[in-house]
């Protein structure tokens, strides 16, 4: 046994990293001209563990210590339209507090990459994990990934990055990883050589940089009723774009690492007469849900999503057409509404001839913890026929 393990690994690299060391160590292998950041808690390992790396010399980066979030991402808006490589990271309100960058970022085409430990908004104050930070800005034009784990974190960063960079694409991307979670606990993460990170990044070559004074340029213009509505088509366009993107970028990936990615994984779903739809860290406890249900005789699946923009909505439609019954999980919640990934679900599966019977949870806020008993007992309201319109809540008190 010792001896295949042995083999198995023999010429990889595997690290004992947290998912915010995971994404650290992505950046160091990236060497990206400008990170500018302010610590939030649970972010902050992923800067902390960077700015070691710069303090060491491991990196050539210019790593800029700003006063807030608003000023971290103008400060990497500004590097970017420069013609640099540039990244920053954040949390909850600092992402909150960004807001109004994280539109300029998009408008004007910068493939920025944020990284992302999802954390409940205040108030009340609460630094544990929901995905509500991430979900308000959804619609912002950035492209998004979220991770189920450590190994996705890394793997997540790399894929993000190429796929912004793309002539093709030109948009900044969210990369996302449960706060505290993911973000501080260790796993084994297979780490790629140096070199080939360099190689399959491949160098930044921007279009349209400020610094080169032979073609000026400029950045932000005012832009009213005459282009404006081209500019956002273009946007439009762009993000549409990005879906082929993606699935080449992914492909490389797979023949790169052997490790497969697509907008969305599914587990088991191909014979399942009910499935969960989740995304991030929740998607490993209900897998270990799965198969012990699996065992019992229980025709049941996950389907995960990993890209939430752009939005993959005829795969989702294929993957659950035929379905009897379909719990989607959101760990995020709307106020007078249902909640985001399952309206996005719901909408994606409108058109289908053979629609399944939806039900909307809502579970996880302020970092409170899913259990195999919570998703077991979902997936028995499915098989019992027990869906209705209304939303139901996992875990809370009453």
């Amino acid at each position: 046994m010792i001896k295949k393990i042995m083999a198995k690994l023999k010429g990889k690299k595997y690290e004992a990293l947290t998912g915010g060391a995971a994404v650290a160590e992505a950046m160091r292998q990236i060497d990206p001209d400008v990170v500018a950041a302010y610590p939030i808690t649970p972010q902050t390992p992923i800067i902390e563990t960077f700015a070691q790396f710069v303090a060491d010399g491991k990196v050539s980066t210019e790593l800029i210590d700003v006063e807030s979030e608003h000023s971290a991402l103008s400060a990497v808006v500004g590097a970017s339209a420069a013609g640099g490589r540039a990244m920053t990271a954040t949390s909850s309100q600092g992402l909150a507090l960004m807001a109004e960058i994280v539109y300029v970022a998009s408008g004007s085409r910068l493939p920025i990459l944020m990284a992302i430990s999802n954390r409940a908004l205040s108030a009340p104050i609460n630094i544990h994990c929901d995905h509500n930070d991430s979900m308000f800005l959804r619609d912002a034009s950035w492209m998004q990934f979220y991770s189920e784990n450590a190994q996705e974190v890394y793997d997540n960063t790399l894929i993000a990055l190429k796929v912004a960079e793309n002539k093709k694409v030109q948009l900044p991307v969210m990369v996302m990883q449960d706060g505290f979670i993911t973000s501080h606990n260790v796993e084994n993460v297979l780490i790629l050589a140096d070199k080939k990170v360099k190689s399959f990044v491949g160098k930044y070559e921007p279009e349209y940089p400020l610094l080169n004074l032979e073609k000026p340029v400029t950045v932000g213009p005012l832009d009213l009723f005459d282009y404006f509505f081209e500019h956002k088509y273009q946007q439009i366009e762009a993000m549409e774009e990005s879906r082929k993107v993606i699935k080449e970028v992914d492909k490389e990936f797979y023949k790169l690492t052997g490790r497969k990615y697509d907008f969305i994984e599914k587990y088991k779903t191909v014979d399942a007469d009910f499935v969960i739809v989740a995304l991030s860290s929740t998607c490993g406890t209900a897998k270990m849900v799965v198969d012990d249900l699996r065992k019992k005789g229980k025709k049941v699946g996950l389907l995960k999503i990993r890209v939430m923009r752009p939005f993959p909505e005829q795969e989702i439609a294929k993957a659950l057409e035929g379905k009897k019954a379909v719990a989607v999980l959101d760990r995020s919640n709307s106020y007078g509404s249902t909640s985001p990934v399952f309206t996005e679900v719901r909408s994606a599966l409108y058109n289908l001839k053979k629609r399944p019977k939806l039900q909307n949870y809502v579970y996880g806020l302020g970092g409170r913890n899913i259990g195999l008993k919570d998703i077991e007992k979902v997936f028995e309201e499915l098989i019992k026929g027990q869906v209705s319109d209304n939303i139901k809540y996992i875990g809370l008190r009453k």
